[in-house]
């Protein structure tokens, strides 16, 4: 049975006799492997065996341990890390067979990355979707992560206005371990107490000496020198590539799904709306599509991508790319640079 993981709460008790966490999001499939783990140790599952499928997995090991009887406990949680979600013929078979036992002192718990349509309709995947529950912990996007932004709004009783709700929206959508931990943090700071978008902005810009937002601000305002500046003090400070990279990106296909609506007809203020872009930063985004074509903005995004490929498969940190990046903010400095090429 399929339950997302904002539900499986209310699937604990008592446990199933499988649990199926199969998704690309290290958030949600921490959290769910957690709460499945509290549930089980307050119903006496008190040890923990944890395997991998690794190249010479033997499944048999993985039969031993289901039929062993325990040395510390009556019960047990067995964790089978499946890499490609793939268990193959041999552990696909082993798996229907154990779980056709029906032992009710064992807990399996599998976890993986996404499955594809194919496994989904596999016998080993049906047999112990018929038996657990599958958790499908992909990162949720659009409407979907706004709901479960509401819901963790409200697990942790903040009191946020709207404009704030749309801050947190705008800023975090498609980073769930930083919004969560953003929350944790503003209800120690606010409790219950009213908070709107000018104080959270407060907030941000006092963690560090500058942000990844005071660079993005920077940017769309055309601001060069201030976001040059920004950048350096950025990699000074040894902030993580990877999340300036994450916070362009994300401005620019903002900005291409503005500038390509628009081109289609529609208005400004709709978009905004849309958007959930706060009075504050309209006149920002305004500036950036009235100075930046479709064309420019699609050519950004094709350099975006590149080094967002050269950072994840060989580790390359391309500071000077990054810079070149933020230059073609300004379509005057874009005109001297587009001769070069990135790699």
């Amino acid at each position: 049975m399929r339950v997302y993981p904002d539900q499986l709460h209310r699937q604990l008790s008592p446990l199933k006799s499988c649990y199926l966490l199969l998704g690309d999001d290290p958030y949600l499939l921490d959290s769910s492997k957690r709460q499945i783990l509290a549930a089980a140790r307050s119903q006496g599952f008190e040890e923990r065996l944890q395997l991998t499928q690794e190249a010479n997995f033997n499944w048999q090991d993985l039969a031993n341990e289901w039929h062993a009887m325990s040395l510390f406990a009556s019960r047990r949680i067995i964790e089978l890390n499946l890499p490609q979600a793939k268990p193959g013929a041999d552990g696909g078979a082993m798996l229907q067979s154990l779980i056709a036992e029906q032992n009710p002192d064992i807990v399996l718990i599998i976890d993986g990355p996404k499955l594809g349509r194919d496994q989904q309709n596999s016998k080993w995947f049906k047999a112990l979707d018929s038996q657990g529950l599958y958790v499908p912990c992909a990162t949720p996007e659009g409407a979907q992560f706004q709901r479960w932004l509401d819901g963790r709004i409200q697990y942790y009783r903040l009191n946020l206005k709207n404009d704030a709700r749309a801050m947190l929206y705008a800023l975090y959508e498609g980073n769930l371990l930083a919004a969560d931990q953003a929350m944790q943090l503003l209800q120690l700071l606010a409790g219950a107490r009213p908070v709107d978008s000018e104080e959270l902005s407060r907030y941000f810009e006092d963690q560090s000496r500058f942000s990844v937002f005071q660079l993005t601000d920077a940017l769309l305002a055309n601001q060069q020198d201030k976001a040059q500046h920004i950048l350096a003090q950025l990699k000074a400070e040894e902030t993580a590539m990877p999340i300036i990279h994450w916070a362009l990106q994300k401005e620019l296909t903002l900005l291409l799904t503005l500038q390509s609506a628009r081109s289609q007809g529609e208005s400004l203020n709709s978009l905004f709306g849309k958007h959930r872009i706060w009075d504050k930063r309209k006149p920002l985004y305004q500036g950036a599509l009235t100075r930046l074509s479709l064309e420019a903005i699609e050519s950004m995004l094709a350099i975006a991508s590149k080094l967002e490929l050269a950072l994840k498969q060989q580790g390359q940190e391309n500071w000077t790319s990054l810079s070149h990046l933020c230059l073609l903010f300004d379509p005057k400095a874009a005109r001297h640079l587009g001769h070069i090429e990135f790699d």
